[in-house]
């Protein structure tokens, strides 16, 4: 069977997966899409120097995808914090943009490094949840220092764009820090989201357009075609379908069984 093939039917299952945890959390699902593609895109004979930016570029460009549907989902559900958005989207789209060109400069075996790291802690803060947080949150959302948040978000711009991830499991514990309810923090994660993937994706594919290095067949700069069309064929759907989700379903029981597969993902990526 053609490689190409392969990694488009392994990838419909992983944008089923990575789109409902996008509606149903807030997150992009680059910490499950990118520890996939590192254990596929070798199926493509890539150099191992183009591994990571490869993956990091083509879970981004997933990401903007299901990030649009996750928002319209939101949308209809008025849930989007529409007051918060300026400050949030000039940041972490500005710090995005800068984080795409700086990751391709780092090594890959050091990008993989931080990746598992990056990935470990998230695991630790999932499962620990945000119960206490949650509490004191309300829906008051004049109430919080814009120019903090666009600090706060180009910080987490430039981690996003540098993990491959949509920010998500740093901006929504933000924002209910700030006061605000979790249905609309996940909403504006959903948002955010976007900016992120938008300007991180362009940022790999303008460099990847640029590198010197020999890319795989089927590849757009530092975007993997089949893998892309493999991941939003479904998580299109599955991302609408995690946002009615998380109004009936657990979501502490959901973030740790999420956090024990983090876990995992994270340790095989340090001894491997």
């Amino acid at each position: 069977m053609d490689v190409a093939l392969i990694i488009f039917l392994w990838c419909l299952g992983l944008g089923a997966l990575s789109g409902f945890m996008a509606g149903l959390l807030g997150i992009g699902g680059g910490l499950v899409i990118v520890p996939v593609l590192i254990f596929l895109l070798p199926l493509t004979a890539i150099d191992l120097n183009l591994l990571m930016p490869m993956a990091l570029g083509t879970s981004l460009a997933a990401i903007f995808l299901t990030s649009v549907s996750a928002t319209l989902a939101h949308k209809r559900l008025l849930n989007i914090p529409v007051t918060l958005l300026p400050p949030l989207l000039c940041g972490i789209g500005l710090g995005a943009l800068c984080g795409s060109y700086f990751a391709d400069s780092i090594a890959g075996a050091t990008l993989k490094l931080m990746f598992a790291c990056f990935v470990l802690l998230m695991a630790v803060q999932m499962w620990r949840g945000s119960k206490n947080v949650e509490k004191k949150a309300d829906s008051n959302d004049g109430q919080v220092n814009k120019l903090l948040l666009f600090f706060a978000s180009l910080i987490i711009g430039g981690l996003s764009s540098v993990l491959g991830i949509g920010g998500g499991m740093m901006m929504v514990p933000l924002l209910t820090w700030s006061g605000i309810l979790m249905t609309r923090a996940v909403a504006a994660s959903a948002v955010c989201g976007l900016a992120v993937a938008s300007m991180g994706s362009v940022g790999y594919l303008w460099a990847g357009l640029h590198t010197s290095y020999v890319l795989p067949q089927w590849s757009f700069g530092y975007i993997y075609l089949p893998a892309l069309a493999g991941i939003i064929t479904l998580s299109l759907f599955t991302a609408p379908l995690g946002v009615k989700a998380a109004r009936v379903m657990p979501p502490q029981l959901l973030k740790r069984g999420f956090s024990v597969l983090l876990m995992s993902v994270g340790l095989k990526m340090l001894v491997s």
